[in-house]
This record gives C-alpha cells, sequence and structure tokens, in this order.
C-alpha cells in the first residue's frame, strides 16, 4: 500500500525587484500546506533564525513573514512546483516537476540561491541549474544546514551562527 500523494505548489513566491538572495526549500510540508505559507510546522526554526540573524521579532503572520524577507531582500520560494510524497518526508519525493525559477530570477536582483538544506541543494542541480546558463549573474546555490526539525544535530545556535556567516554579507 502506498501513502503518496500527488501534490501541487500552492502558494506563491515571496519576492520583489529587490531581492538579492533567494532562499529555497524543497517543497511545502503538510503544516505548511494546511497555512499555505512557508515554514509552517512550530518545530520548524527557520523563522527563529532569520528573526535572530535580521535581529527583528519573530514573525508570527504571513504578513510579517513576508515583511520581514522583503525589508532584508531575501526572496523564498521552493524548488518544486508539483510532486508525489508521503506526508512531510522529503526522502519520498519522486516525479518532481520544478518550480519556474529561471522566470522568477530577471524580476529580481538576486545574485546569490540559498538551499535550505541538503535536498533544496540536490534538486536544485538537478532539476534547475542546466536551465540558468543564461542567468549571467548567479553564483550557483550554497548549502544551508537545514531548519528541519529533523536536522536534530544542529542545535539553534548552531543553525543561527551558520546562516548568519553566510547570509549577512548579503544585507
Amino acid at each position: 500500500m502506498s501513502d503518496y500523494q500527488h501534490l501541487i505548489h500552492e502558494f506563491a513566491p515571496v519576492y520583489n525587484k529587490d531581492s538579492k538572495i533567494l532562499i529555497l526549500g524543497t517543497f511545502p510540508s503538510v503544516k505548511s500546506r494546511a497555512q499555505n505559507f512557508y515554514y509552517g510546522h512550530p518545530q520548524n526554526r527557520f523563522w527563529k533564525v532569520l528573526a535572530y540573524i535580521t535581529k527583528e521579532p519573530i514573525p508570527t503572520t504571513i504578513e510579517e513573514k513576508q515583511k520581514l524577507l522583503l525589508s532584508h531582500h531575501i526572496a523564498l520560494w521552493d524548488v518544486i512546483q508539483s510532486c508525489e510524497i508521503i506526508g512531510s518526508s522529503d526522502s519520498s519525493i519522486r516525479n518532481v516537476v520544478p518550480a519556474d525559477i529561471p522566470r522568477l530570477l530577471p524580476q529580481t536582483s538576486v545574485t546569490t540561491i540559498f538551499g535550505n538544506g541538503n535536498k533544496a541543494c540536490h534538486l536544485f542541480q538537478k532539476y534547475t541549474l542546466p536551465a540558468l546558463s543564461h542567468v549571467s549573474n548567479l553564483q550557483a546555490i550554497e548549502n544551508l544546514p537545514s531548519t528541519s526539525p529533523a536536522n536534530a544535530s544542529w542545535s539553534l545556535e548552531r543553525l543561527c551562527a551558520c546562516w548568519q556567516e553566510k547570509l549577512c554579507p548579503y544585507f
């Protein structure tokens, strides 16, 4: 018996023309899909890490999260537009249709893309990087340790330090 579901990413990327970096996840978790926004699982540390490195309060509403991102020139999206997945398990992802990142980039000032975890980077390199040869100002993707609760070997403090070191030069 299979618990796979074919799902389509149903919420838009967050960006504007001033976005300098793009942070990519894989595909929204069950909790994120229920909230219709990124990193909705209460144990995911994404918003805590961004609040720490930007010296902002931890956002709680979608509007506060969008404001935090855009005020610090951060774009946010996922690598996958649709796939088959079991629950929120990145390791179960199959039959990927990538998000149209090549269409998004010319609408921004993005020069660097970061992957929130190994799987996001792997999927980007497999499905998206070959389509980006025309984007000359792109420096490729940089791996950030995942903020997922499944990445329990990384403490919040360690995540904050690593993300701060890699992202702050862009603020």
